[in-house]
């Protein structure tokens, strides 16, 4: 178990969120208590107190703690009544000979506040809760604390943004795919631009950067990219000026398929073995392309060079291992794939935003487990236009990130599983209790038909 900031970090199954059978979409019956746990029968008021007798077995980060039941000697803690926030403590009693504890509702946290018997929530909150439970927002301070800009404000000035950005790095390999030369610090005052967005709201970039068109993949896949380098590094508690350089590093990674041939680039098809041996090139060729510049930085190089490179050595050009790789160049790793998979091709359809973190997660090998945790601090459990079923039934779509707790980000539902059919469109803050609900999983889109789904969080930007 590798150790981050301070918190373990726990293997990449933590984001391995279950999603509903695709055959799902019949009404659901109502979601009680199972008739054999503990809530059933054991759920008593004590003056203001709502406190709840739980096996041990069903204890989550988030709950408080009120008392356990069984011999002091066992008891793993010299205190009881206090909020579990640490793995270790909700590892002690677990593994400790205490059966049964009672935890007090009132005055646990807003993402303890479903109920327990309910597994598919348990495991978004409890395997992630080092990074989720935290409230560690000192990453941030170089460039923000909290988003000063609310999501539907920026989105206008994002989706502006993306218009120019596209057509600047469509000019820009378009030149150098005819041999022209350039200067890379010539995109920096850009750079700038994407990285104040998201300084002011990173959701609303990033999330419109996702929605691409089988002929502009190629350039609001750099544009992308370079947007989540910015979140990232700003998650990493980088200053101002080293967030403008991963971004720069970004927008710059795919230089080299300028270098490809067309043929192959816009093949709809699997590639053959040949034609995917001349794609691994585009790293080199990039980087070849770069230095002739003489301006592109050290960042921008090694990111161009490294950006498919795995921590466990099968990547290339090199096959180097983690230690081997930059910090940078595992970033930009990250990024590069959910970004692909997360975004329509001409060959295959968009995964879900949740969806892409947690295969992302899986892929035990390929990504530095100490910061691909923050890589998802930075975007949410469930990022913004990811679907999701809640507790109630109804299908919703995320559309705003809480600053301190991922499980409960602010959603528009609009559908009804109940009824299958659709409803009034409405905004929940789930963080707030008098939301009375809360996101069960994750739902695969492939199980429904909503073709206005992104309209439904971006509305006239979605036609950027």
């Amino acid at each position: 178990m590798a150790v981050c900031d301070g918190y373990a970090s726990v293997a990449p199954i933590w984001w391995l969120l279950p999603t509903r059978p695709a055959a799902a979409k019949t009404p659901l019956k109502s979601r009680g208590p199972h008739p054999d746990s503990a809530y059933s029968s054991l759920d008593h008021s004590h003056g203001t107190k709502m406190l709840k007798k739980i096996p041990i077995a069903e204890l989550r980060l988030g709950m408080h703690l009120h008392a356990v039941e069984g011999s002091w000697l066992d008891h793993p803690f010299w205190r009881s009544k206090f909020v579990l926030t640490k793995v270790a403590d909700l590892q002690s009693l677990r593994t400790s000979s205490l059966t049964h504890c009672w935890i007090d509702s009132e005055k646990s946290l807003a993402s303890a506040a479903t109920p327990p018997g309910d597994e598919t929530q348990n495991s978004a909150e409890t395997l992630f809760a080092p990074f989720v439970l935290s409230g560690d927002t000192s990453g941030r301070a170089a460039t923000a604390a909290e988003d000063s800009v609310p999501f539907d404000e920026e989105l206008k000035q994002a989706a502006r943004l993306c218009r120019k950005s596209k057509e600047v790095v469509k000019q820009l390999f378009g030149d150098v795919r005819m041999g022209k030369t350039f200067d890379p610090q010539c995109i920096r005052p850009m750079v700038a631009e994407l990285a104040a967005s998201v300084f002011r709201n990173p959701g609303a970039l990033i999330s419109l950067t996702r929605l691409k068109t089988k002929d502009d993949y190629t350039y609001m896949h750099s544009v992308a990219v370079c947007a989540l380098m910015i979140a990232f590094a700003r998650e990493l508690g980088m200053d101002v000026e080293a967030c403008r350089d991963a971004g720069l590093a970004g927008l710059l990674h795919d230089v080299g398929k300028t270098s490809m041939p067309l043929e192959i680039l816009n093949k709809l098809g699997k590639l053959s073995e040949a034609e995917f041996a001349v794609m691994r090139s585009h790293p080199e060729r990039g980087h070849e392309l770069l230095i002739k510049t003489g301006t592109a930085g050290l960042a921008a190089l090694d990111v161009c060079l490294h950006h498919h490179e795995r921590v466990d050595g099968t990547g290339y050009p090199r096959g180097l291992l983690s230690g081997e790789i930059s910090l940078l160049a595992r970033m930009a790793a990250i990024c590069d794939v959910y970004d692909a998979i997360s975004s329509s091709r001409p060959y295959k359809f968009a995964w879900d935003p949740a969806d892409s973190i947690a295969r992302m997660a899986s892929w035990v090998g390929h990504f530095d487990p100490e910061v691909f945790p923050v890589f998802v601090r930075s975007l949410g459990i469930y990022p913004s236009g990811s679907l999701v079923r809640l507790q109630s039934g109804r299908l919703a779509v995320v559309v705003k990130q809480h600053p301190k707790d991922l499980t409960v980000p602010t959603v528009k539902a609009f559908f009804s599983t109940k009824a299958n059919m659709p409803i009034a469109v409405v905004r929940i803050d789930l963080s707030r209790r008098e939301a009375h609900d809360a996101i069960v999983c994750r739902e695969p889109r492939g199980s429904w038909n909503f073709p206005n789904l992104e309209a439904l969080w971006a509305g006239e930007s979605s036609q950027t």
